[in-house]
C-alpha cells in the first residue's frame, strides 16, 4: 500500500491511497464466506459453494463491493497512522479506481487537528474582583439563617407580605380546567416569588376562606407558557416569627455556644466562598488571556457540530424539563434568533478552541493523569451529577467515557500550569496566591469545553 498526503487548509487534508490487488485477498476470502454463509445454491450445501459459481450465480462485482467495503477502514487506519495524522471525525471516501485482479485505489477527505505553537504565557496578568467579607455581608448570612429557623402559627385576620399561607388552586385556560391544573394544601410565602406572577397581589388582604381570579403565565406542566386564569382560596394564614438572635439561637442553628462564634465562622464561610470564586475568576481570565494569545484555525464541520449539539442539548434537555420551547426561551431572555445564533456560535468555537490549546499544553509540558487524580474528578462529577460514584463509574465505563475523563482532568492541569505562571493581582493591587487546584480548574475547563470533547476524541 501506498498512501500521500495533500493539506487543504490547515484543519483538513486529503489522503490518497493505492492498494495492490493481491492486499484485499484477506478480505476477498472473507466476502466468499460471509456471502457462503447468506445464500443457497442447489447442489451445494451451506458454506461450501466455490468461489466461481458464487462468481456465475451473483457476479464478482458483489463479491469486490464486500471485499472492499471490509478492506477500506484497514487501509485508511493505516494511512492515517504512516502520515501520524491526528484525524477528527470520519472521512469523506472516495474509491476512484476498482480494477480486479490489478488495483484499488481511493481517496480519503477528513478535519485534522491544526498545528498549535503556544506561546509564552508566562506573561500573563489579569485582575480579580478581592476577597473582602463586611459587617452586613456576615449579617445576611446570619440572617438567612434565622429565616431557616422561622416558625410559624396560624393567625385569624388577612394575610400580609412574609405571611405563610396554605392555598388550593385552579388554573383554566380558554375556560377548560387543565387535567395538572389543579392543586390543593399547597404551602406558600407570600413575597417569595416561588409560584406564580401575580399570586402575591391575589392573595395579600385575604383571610381564610377567601378566594381570588387572576390571570397569569403558566411557568410549568401542560400548558407551560400560556395564559391562565388561576382561582385561589386561602385555607388557612400563618404568621412566621423568627427566633431571638442571641446565643441561644447559636446553640439552636449551629454547633457554637455563642452568637459571636456563630457570626466569625459566618465570616469564615464567606471568604472560603469568596476566595474559591476568586479561583474561578482568575482561571477564566487567564484562560481568556490565552486564547488570546494563540492563532487557533477551527474546522468548519466540527463548528457545525458542536453548534448542533449545543442547540439539542438546549431545546430538547434545558429547555423541555421546563416545559419552554427555542422561542418562548429567546422571549424571556429578550434575545433574537440571529443574537442567538451567533452568541452560540461564538460559544462553541471557544469550547473548542480552549480544547485544542490545552490538550497541546498537556503534550508540551509533559502532564500526565494518575489514578489518585482522576479518582477525585470522578468523585465530584459524580456528586455533581446526582449519582452516586459507583453508578458515575460503571456508567463512565459502559459508555466507553474514560478517556474524556482522564482529557479533562488533564487539561485542568495544564491550565493550572498556565494560572500558577501567570500574575494574578486583586482590585486592592494585591498579587494573589491562588492554590493549586487542578479538579477546579478541570472544572473551568469542562464548563468552557462542553461537548466539543466528544467529537474531537472521536
Amino acid at each position: 500500500m501506498k498512501s500521500a498526503v495533500e493539506t487543504l487548509n490547515p484543519t483538513r487534508v486529503r489522503l490518497t491511497v493505492e492498494v495492490p490487488f493481491e492486499e484485499l485477498k484477506d478480505s476477498l476470502d472473507a466476502a466468499y464466506k460471509k456471502i457462503n454463509q447468506q445464500v443457497t445454491v442447489k447442489g451445494f450445501r451451506k458454506g461450501k459453494i466455490p468461489a466461481r459459481v458464487i462468481d456465475q450465480r451473483f457476479g464478482r462485482g458483489a463479491v469486490l463491493e464486500e471485499a472492499v467495503n471490509d478492506a477500506l477502514p484497514k487501509f485508511y487506519t493505516e494511512a492515517v497512522n504512516e502520515a501520524e495524522l491526528n484525524v477528527l471525525g470520519q472521512p469523506e471516501v472516495d474509491i476512484t479506481e476498482l480494477k480486479d485482479n490489478e488495483t484499488l485505489n481511493f481517496t480519503a477527505e477528513v478535519d485534522v487537528r491544526p498545528t498549535i505553537e503556544i506561546p509564552d504565557y508566562s506573561g500573563i496578568e489579569v485582575e480579580v474582583d478581592a476577597v473582602e467579607v463586611s459587617d452586613e455581608d456576615v449579617d445576611k448570612a446570619v440572617e438567612e439563617l434565622r429565616e431557616r429557623f422561622a416558625s410559624t402559627s396560624p393567625v385569624e385576620r388577612a394575610a400580609e407580605d412574609g405571611d405563610v399561607v396554605t392555598i388550593d388552586l385552579e388554573a383554566k385556560v380558554e375556560g377548560e380546567v387543565l387535567e395538572d391544573g389543579v392543586a390543593s394544601g399547597v404551602s406558600y410565602t407570600i413575597g417569595s416569588g416561588e409560584l406564580l406572577e401575580g399570586i402575591d397581589d391575589a392573595v395579600k388582604g385575604l383571610e381564610a376562606g377567601g378566594e381570588a381570579t387572576f390571570t397569569s403565565e403558566l411557568k410549568g406542566g401542560s400548558a407551560a407558557g400560556q395564559e391562565a386564569e388561576v382561582t385561589v382560596k386561602v385555607t388557612q394564614v400563618a404568621a412566621r416569627e423568627l427566633p431571638s438572635l442571641d446565643d441561644d439561637f447559636a446553640q439552636l442553628a449551629s454547633e457554637f455556644d455563642t452568637l459571636d462564634e456563630l457570626k466569625a465562622d459566618s465570616r469564615k464561610r464567606l471568604e472560603n466562598m469568596k476566595q474559591y470564586d476568586q479561583a474561578t475568576q482568575a482561571q477564566e481570565r487567564v484562560l481568556e488571556k490565552l486564547l488570546e494569545l494563540v492563532e487557533v484555525p477551527v474546522p468548519e464541520k466540527l463548528l457545525a457540530d458542536e453548534i448542533e449539539t449545543r442547540k439539542h442539548n438546549l431545546v430538547n434537555h434545558q429547555l423541555g424539563q421546563m416545559g419552554l420551547d427555542l422561542a418562548k426561551y429567546l422571549e424571556i431572555q429578550g434575545k433574537t434568533e440571529e443574537e442567538f445564533d451567533a452568541e452560540t456560535k461564538d460559544q462553541a468555537e471557544k469550547g473548542i478552541k480552549t480544547q485544542f490549546v490545552l490538550d497541546e499544553l498537556v503534550n508540551k509540558e509533559k502532564l500526565n493523569v494518575n489514578q489518585e487524580e482522576l479518582t477525585e474528578h470522578l468523585m465530584r462529577r459524580a456528586q455533581s451529577s446526582g449519582m452516586s460514584p459507583d453508578q458515575f463509574a460503571q456508567a463512565v465505563v459502559e459508555g466507553g467515557q474514560v478517556p474524556m475523563l482522564v482529557g479533562e482532568v488533564a487539561r485542568g492541569k495544564a491550565l493550572a500550569v498556565v494560572v500558577e505562571a501567570a500574575t494574578v493581582k486583586d482590585t486592592n493591587g494585591e498579587v494573589v496566591d491562588l492554590d493549586d487546584d487542578e479538579d477546579e480548574t478541570a472544572e473551568t475547563v469542562e464548563a468552557t469545553s462542553d461537548s466539543a470533547e466528544e467529537k474531537t476524541e472521536a
